[in-house]
């Protein structure tokens, strides 16, 4: 048997799914009385089911090619600007983060058209904030 990517990765996922089911669920989810299904039936399911297709992907690993590095450099720099914007959205709060992280998102997928840049920058952002923060009357960092 090979070493490849997808193996790798089945791996990971493998250890991921028992890990959660052995020792991450039965540790941090809390046990309560009365209701149908208990609290912790949903995460061990879960966590077995990505236990499960972890070992299938090391036993029968894809045949597709892997994609160009810079699919992953792209991938991962998109990853370190978002990690990046949660401390200043944790300091100054949402609605005067997000339509700056929405614009510089936008323009490192390419975007040029100046009123899809005001959509995604002003509208998406105060529409996020009217739903969750107005109607539902959740707090937003």
């Amino acid at each position: 048997m090979t070493v490849s990517p997808d193996r790798a990765s089945g791996a990971f996922f493998l250890l991921f799914g028992l890990v959660m089911y052995f020792l991450v669920v039965p540790n941090f989810v809390e046990q309560v009385d009365g209701g149908n299904l208990a609290p912790a039936s949903m995460p061990n399911a879960i966590s077995l089911i990505i236990a499960f297709c972890g070992g299938l992907l090391i036993f029968k690993p894809t045949r597709h090619p892997l994609p160009a590095r810079r699919f992953f450099t792209a991938a991962g720099t998109y990853a370190v600007v978002l990690a990046a914007a949660l401390f200043p959205m944790a300091v100054f709060g949402f609605e005067f983060v997000a339509p700056a992280l929405a614009l510089l998102l936008m323009l490192m997928v390419g975007e040029r058209r100046l009123l899809w840049l005001a959509v995604g920058a002003v509208a998406v952002p105060g529409a996020i904030w009217f739903f969750v923060s107005q109607l539902l009357d959740r707090a937003l960092p």
